[in-house]
């Protein structure tokens, strides 16, 4: 199962492609070497993004508290210099950024033909992260899967296996077993 993936198409991608801080502003279409490896997450970064897809002022109508707590509690408690910055924040490498780059800027960093497996391809309609071309290319590319099978679950965000199940979260899981069980 792939969810919500960057796959190289070139499409505008501002979080992570051309324009974002990820590039660098001297050798445009180049990771920015002043990244670092590792950046510094605090908590309000982990639902930032999550909260800008949620359609309603009230993020709790969409998603448990409780869920999004131990999301973040879980985050810090991934590192065990969380504690020691303030606001306590986790570190992350930057090596999955550096690819989440080169794939927002068109950059083919592996192959779907190789891929020789009944694959799901999962995609949020609200994803913060892929574009409709990214699928629509791995389905394309999935050449040699026996069975290929794209969902795109309506109104659901980056987050869905985390939302609330009427919004998204039951579609994701059915989708999933149902495929695991036939397909599989």
């Amino acid at each position: 199962m792939i969810h919500n993936a960057l796959y190289g198409a070139n499409t505008p991608q501002p979080l992570v492609g051309h324009g974002s801080d990820l590039e660098d502003p001297s050798h445009p279409g180049q990771f920015n070497p002043a990244v670092g490896a590792y950046r510094w997450n605090a908590a309000p970064s982990l639902l930032a993004g999550w909260d800008k897809s949620i359609p309603v002022d009230n993020k709790s109508e969409w998603r448990d508290p409780v869920v999004a707590e131990a999301y973040v509690r879980e985050a810090l408690a991934s590192d065990s210099a969380a504690a020691g910055h303030n606001p306590p924040a986790f570190r992350s490498p930057n090596g999955a950024m550096e690819d989440s780059f080169y794939l927002a800027t068109g950059r083919q960093l592996w192959d779907a033909s190789f891929i020789t497996v009944p694959t799901l391809v999962i995609a949020s309609e609200r994803d913060f992260w892929s574009r409709p071309e990214n699928r629509e290319l791995l389905i394309a590319h999935l050449v040699h899967a026996p069975i290929r099978r794209l969902v795109t679950i309506p109104d659901a965000t980056h987050f869905v296996h985390l939302d609330r199940n009427e919004h998204g979260r039951r579609q994701f899981l059915d989708a999933l077993i149902q495929f695991c069980r036939k397909e599989l």
